[in-house]
């Protein structure tokens, strides 16, 4: 009877070590399962967050990711999705500096995620890749390299239109068909807040707009639209199409009214026939385009304030963009090629320190002591004697963007 019952007790044990094996690797195998595939992408992530974009945890387009071993591990963060920032331009000829010097600024400043649509010359395509390459460091955007690319069957006439290759922004809705927002810029464009902010206007659309641009003059007395126009235009002054926000979905779903047809068109049909209408009539090619088209659908259009589309006319002949003044310049455009010549220096001033700005955090901060002494230099200029409202927005970026104490949670900088 002894002998029996010790024969059971060992039964017992061996059976109870068996049932605890089999949970443990029960635990284990779930634990891979939950861990395997979305470890990484969970850590990469994270890793967005953590550094607010700029610096953590992406690669850069075609570039591939560069390695940051641990980076992601130095937060613990609630996974939540990211929204990426998708901003196009168009590069033809010996713009190739000032574009870079405008995504430059973008990712000073920038904290969502960006992706570049860049459109370019053939001949511009290698140098593109080998400095945006040279950023992947960053880590917080990707891009894309597209050829030029028109209508076959007019691309002759669409390319020689107004400047080589603008007109290329009035097709990007119908080759960036997966893409459903988009923030074009000129290539003489600079970014002095964070991209994130233009973006978010995004969201005060009302149901009927598709597109927001601002206008093209505030002092109707020196407007050209109003004063030399030979074709419709939008409101009392036109609009500048250099920094264009577009709601592309939108854009391609929408029916257009027109003074070419009672039948409203998509825009894909409308392009076409108004250049037809209009090519001798029209001065600034795809920017006259677009103010044809909100003339005749005005409900479309979203009007934001200068201060995101400053140009030099707001100043070279007196002061006339009274919300840059009261809040600084948020968006610098710097057309009539004033970042290369005497006309403007206080813009050239502006262009220069971003350009010869690299990203470490100190060199960033460094520059604004030199830059406003650059910027005194200028008062002899309408542009120059309000010099303070080019950095007044600079200065409140940067400390912004990189003077704030780490937040909750972070256990470490990037």
């Amino acid at each position: 009877m002894r002998r029996y019952l010790r024969v059971v007790v060992l039964c017992l044990a061996c059976g109870f070590c068996s049932l605890l094996y089999a949970f443990s690797q029960l635990a284990v195998s779930l634990e891979e399962g939950a861990g395997g595939g979305g470890g990484k992408p969970q850590a990469a992530a994270a890793s967005w967050l953590a550094g607010g974009g700029r610096g953590a945890g992406r690669g850069a387009g075609s570039a591939g990711p560069a390695a940051h071993p641990g980076r992601s591990d130095r937060y613990s963060l609630k996974m939540q999705p990211v929204e990426e920032v998708h901003l196009a331009v168009v590069a033809c000829g010996e713009r190739l500096e000032e574009t870079l010097t405008m995504l430059k600024s973008a990712l000073i400043f920038s904290i969502k995620p960006l992706q570049f649509h860049i459109f370019a010359e053939d001949q511009l395509h290698d140098s593109f890749k080998g400095i945006l390459n040279s950023w992947s460091f960053l880590q917080t955007f990707n891009y894309s390299l597209y050829p030029i690319t028109f209508p076959s069957e007019n691309a002759a006439e669409w390319k020689k239109l107004f400047k080589p290759c603008a007109s290329q922004r009035l097709f990007l809705p119908l080759i960036l068909k997966e893409v459903d927002s988009l923030l074009y810029v000129d290539t003489d464009i600079l970014f002095l807040r964070p991209v994130d902010d233009i973006w978010s206007l995004l969201k005060k659309f009302n149901s009927t707009q598709i597109a927001a641009m601002a206008p093209e003059h505030e002092e109707p007395r020196i407007g050209w639209y109003n004063r030399f126009a030979r074709h419709p235009y939008y409101g009392k002054t036109g609009v500048n199409s250099g920094v264009m926000l577009m709601n592309m979905t939108r854009m391609r779903r929408k029916y257009f009214k027109n003074d070419m047809t009672s039948v409203r068109l998509r825009w894909g049909d409308i392009l076409m026939p108004l250049l037809k209408k209009y090519k001798l009539n029209i001065t600034w090619g795809d920017q006259d385009l677009l103010n044809i088209i909100f003339f005749h659908n005005p409900e479309s259009l979203f009007v934001f304030p200068c201060q995101w589309n400053y140009r030099p006319d707001h100043c070279i002949y007196g002061s006339n963009c009274q919300e840059a003044e009261e809040e600084g310049i948020f968006i610098l455009h710097g057309n009539r090629g004033v970042y290369h010549d005497d006309k403007q220096p206080a813009f050239r001033a502006i262009y220069e320190a971003l350009r010869n700005c690299s990203f470490e955090d100190d060199n960033i901060h460094s520059l604004l002591k030199p830059l406003e002494l650059e910027l005194q230099k200028t008062v002899h200029t309408y542009c120059g004697k309000i010099y303070k409202i080019f950095i007044k927005q600079l200065t409140k970026s940067i400390q912004d963007r990189y003077d704030r104490p780490p937040k909750e949670g972070f256990t470490g900088t990037s």
